[in-house]
């Protein structure tokens, strides 16, 4: 095949542009530190790393919320351990009250100092994070969830967002939680039953808060226990308020202080000395209460004016402390829950920000250039194209007209 000179000095020409823009590229490389600078580079790199970014994206954004999440149940855990230091100290007072010798006068400050702890429980409930959001306002509703509309009008604190808590997942966590389960959930009595005493009883009769001896044989009705004396002797009968007839072997029973009795299940030890026309009232819990509410019916108790303080004021903090440790307990179990989530939260932040770092590396394998192969590339090029500028020079001086000068 006859190949013509000016053929030959095109494909030369060409050949040595192609050269010059290899070098020039290699050069942006090794500049830039980057391999693939355009998808045409590496079309299939290039689709792999714009992959891993979007995945560094998504796990970035997920790490945000993580530390939202974080932050609100940081301050929530907060919030469920001071309201658990109220409670404990509403306790003590009520342990306090319960002292036979006290004054009515001692007995009004101990009352004054259950309202401000009441309050203050109540701050705590509606409190906020540094966002503005109720940390615990369950599901939202309300910007302030609990409402307290005490009074003769009212019915004590009011629960007025969303019951209900964002569930947990594999990249966030609740933000609020449900302050309807924590506080506004708590059994009366001892669960199963409560016991009280009528304000028209003249006697000094009182009881314990009562226990389950068989769950089995609870009917679920209501119980009053009367008392009468019959021939000098002090009786009681104890009555199923839902039948009207007396329950069998507790009619017309000689009454013994500080003895136990026990029937449908029910167990309560009867304590001081009662008076005719006495009675106690045993009612099922159809119901849960509050700890606002019993806070406020201690208040309501220790204020109590009327005939047989003694027995009513015993009665009422039984029952008091009763509810509050139940309510301590729910408040202990939250916390611990929060407590958990936080644990989750350091755990998911660890394999998110490993989850990070692989994708940084993923995404710079594909892309970046190696330093060394990328120098190595570039010296290789431009001897590469040093021979070939010699060799063009070289081959350009050979011609026929210059052999036959």
């Amino acid at each position: 095949m006859r190949v013509s000179t000016a053929n030959s000095y095109d494909n030369t020409i060409a050949h040595l542009a192609r050269r010059q823009a290899e070098l020039a590229a290699q050069q942006e490389r090794v500049t830039t530190g980057m391999r693939v600078l355009k998808p045409s580079d590496d079309p299939v790199a290039a689709t792999l790393a714009e992959t891993a970014a979007n995945r560094l994206s998504r796990t970035n954004a997920d790490l945000r919320a993580l530390e939202a999440s974080r932050a609100s149940l940081q301050q929530a855990e907060s919030g469920l351990r001071e309201s658990g230091d109220l409670i404990q100290q509403v306790r003590d007072l009520l342990i306090t009250a319960g002292n036979a010798t006290f004054t009515d006068a001692e007995r009004e400050d101990v009352a004054k100092q259950l309202e401000g702890l009441r309050e203050q429980l109540i701050a705590v409930a509606n409190r906020k994070d540094n966002t503005g959001r109720t940390l615990y306002g369950g599901l939202g509703g309300s910007s302030t969830p609990f409402v307290d509309v005490y009074g003769p009008n009212g019915n004590g604190v009011q629960f007025e967002g969303q019951r209900g808590q964002a569930a947990a997942g594999n990249s966030a966590l609740p933000q609020t939680l449900d302050g309807d389960a924590i506080w506004m959930r708590v059994p009366q009595g001892n669960g199963s039953f409560t016991v009280g005493l009528p304000h028209s009883n003249s006697g000094n009769v009182s009881t314990t808060v009562g226990t389950v001896s068989n769950p089995a044989a609870l009917t679920g009705a209501g119980y009053d226990i009367g008392f009468a004396e019959v021939g000098g002797q002090m009786q009681y009968t104890v009555t199923n308020t839902t039948t009207g007839l007396p329950v069998a072997g507790h009619a017309g029973q000689p009454y013994v202080a500080n003895r136990t009795i026990e029937f449908d299940g029910i167990s309560l030890e009867m304590r001081g000395a009662a008076a005719a026309g006495d009675r106690v009232e045993v009612r099922p819990v159809t119901a849960p209460t509050d700890i606002f509410s019993v806070v406020q019916s201690a208040i309501d108790g220790l204020r109590y004016d009327g005939p047989n303080e003694s027995a009513h004021h015993a009665q009422v903090l039984a029952r008091a402390i009763t509810e509050v440790d139940a309510a301590h307990d729910r408040v202990l179990a939250v916390r611990g829950r929060a407590g958990e989530w936080l644990n989750r939260a350091d755990s998911l932040s660890t394999q998110m920000e490993g989850r990070a770092i692989d994708l940084k590396t993923e995404g710079a394998r594909l892309q970046e250039l190696d330093p060394i192969q990328g120098i190595s590339d570039l010296d290789m090029k431009k001897l590469g194209l040093e021979a070939a500028l010699k060799t063009y020079a070289q081959v350009q001086r050979l011609s026929l007209f210059q052999v036959i000068n």
